[in-house]
């Protein structure tokens, strides 16, 4: 069974402490990420994860071992759940097991700076203003785009809507 996981179902916490157990195992820690109800002051009533499955998992399992290589004597695991979560569901869950409590507390902190760094895994957030993606970047906006998160449009659509301000039309190309 794979110790990294990107599933639509409810995440298990029990599952994730199983794949990383062992008897010569004394410090296990565990990050569990929930949906919260606000993010840079404004109001969330939902998270949509977006994702291919099979391109995190091989990320995840990239970010584990590399992980386990840089700490050695640390085993560890993750999930991450995709679709629509509301406010207190669990996101993410990050495990590490290694002898003692500064090798998995180090690795566990690695693992999820690492996933949230690393891992093609999109969200939208939804509030009373209607649903914004966090972190977008609009590749038309030159090397690197520039942050739409907080733009006072809505950046809902991907498609190439030419209501963006630098969506270059006809002949001015």
């Amino acid at each position: 069974m794979s110790r990294f996981i990107v599933q639509t179902e409810p995440l298990d916490v029990a599952r994730l402490l199983a794949l990383v157990a062992a008897p010569e195992f004394g410090g296990v820690d565990l990050f569990l990420g929930v949906v919260r109800n606000h993010e840079d002051g404004r109001p969330v009533t939902l998270l949509e994860y977006h994702g291919y499955p099979s391109m995190a998992e091989k990320q995840l399992a990239r970010i584990g071992a590399g992980i386990e290589q840089e700490i050695p004597g640390v085993r560890v695991a993750a999930a991450h759940r995709l679709g629509s979560l509301e406010v207190g569901e669990a996101a993410v869950i990050c495990v590490a097991a290694a002898p003692h409590r500064a090798e998995a507390f180090r690795a566990c902190r690695l693992l999820i700076d690492r996933i949230k760094h690393d891992v093609p895994i999109w969200k939208r957030e939804h509030g009373p203003d209607g649903p914004y993606w966090v972190g977008w970047r609009d590749a038309r906006c030159g090397h690197g785009g520039h942050d739409h998160s907080s733009s006072s449009g809505d950046n809902s659509d991907f498609s190439g809507n030419d209501e963006h301000p630098h969506a270059h039309r006809g002949s001015e190309q």
